[in-house]
């Protein structure tokens, strides 16, 4: 197997493996046929506007067809995007997308703000994460060692959020340039997906750097990090719990020097 492969089956491990979204610009009768080899169920395909993307959504996938769709991924043939499991999780993301309408494809000063502010945040509480760049935002993803009840996460991500906003909104920028969504959301668990970390945005075709202080790694670099990420920055139970009342204080707001 393809050491990527078995990096991301690792760090992804507590996300349902039988189900996944595929973007791909790959289309067509003979496609589909191909696509559905080993057993899987094709529930839904969708065209979107961004380059002719294809979206299709699966279900029922067998491991080995697993690996193989991830090997795509990895190959930047298709992007894979999991959903979160309806309980628990042991990962969980933030998604800070760009509500600049006249130009979304750069990053503005109240992403940027707002992406340093949720990173000083979490590390501030001991919850240090993986930041990606990708397209005109940043995925910030955290790995928990044990499973967290999706009400407790959901509660701790819109806190963090807030204070991230409310950050923004302090430096004199206009926080509604900026939208946050958070995953596991108990609202779209079982219809939004996030992309996998490996891949090229499928807009931009740009792979998805990890961001190091306020630059960017290159590819190599970046999967390195990410297996560090994977074996050195794992959040324990206590730790969690000790960061989840931490941020349920009354009055709680990002650390100064966050920003």
């Amino acid at each position: 197997m393809d050491p990527r492969v078995s990096l991301l089956r690792e760090y992804y491990g507590g996300l349902p493996m039988d189900r996944a979204k595929v973007e791909t610009r790959e289309h067509g009768f003979a496609f589909l046929e191909r696509l559905q080899e080993g057993g899987l169920t094709l529930d839904y395909g969708e065209l979107t506007l961004s380059g002719l993307l294809h979206k299709y959504r699966l279900s029922g996938i067998p491991p080995a067809r697993m690996d193989a769709l991830l090997h795509d991924h990895v190959e930047k043939r298709c992007n894979v995007c999991l959903y979160f499991a309806d309980g628990a999780n042991r990962t969980f993301c933030f998604n800070l997308d760009n509500n600049h309408k006249t130009d979304n494809t750069q990053i503005i000063p109240e992403m940027a703000l707002a992406m340093r502010a949720v990173r000083g945040a979490l590390e501030a509480l001991g919850c240090p994460p993986l930041v990606l760049a990708s397209g005109r935002g940043y995925h910030l993803w955290c790995r928990l060692s044990e499973p967290v009840d999706n009400t407790s996460l959901y509660a701790f991500m819109r806190k963090v959020s807030v204070g991230a906003l409310a950050a923004v909104h302090a430096a004199g920028l206009d926080h509604r340039r900026v939208k946050v969504n958070v995953y596991p959301d108990r609202r779209t668990r079982d219809t939004v997906s996030l992309r996998l970390f490996g891949s090229d945005h499928a807009k931009n075709r740009v792979f998805s750097r990890v961001v190091s202080g306020d630059g960017l790694l290159d590819e190599a670099a970046s999967w390195a990090e990410f297996e560090r990420h994977l074996r050195e920055k794992t959040i324990a139970p206590a730790d969690f719990l000790r960061a989840f009342a931490a941020s349920q204080e009354p009055g709680f707001m990002v650390p100064e020097g966050a920003s």
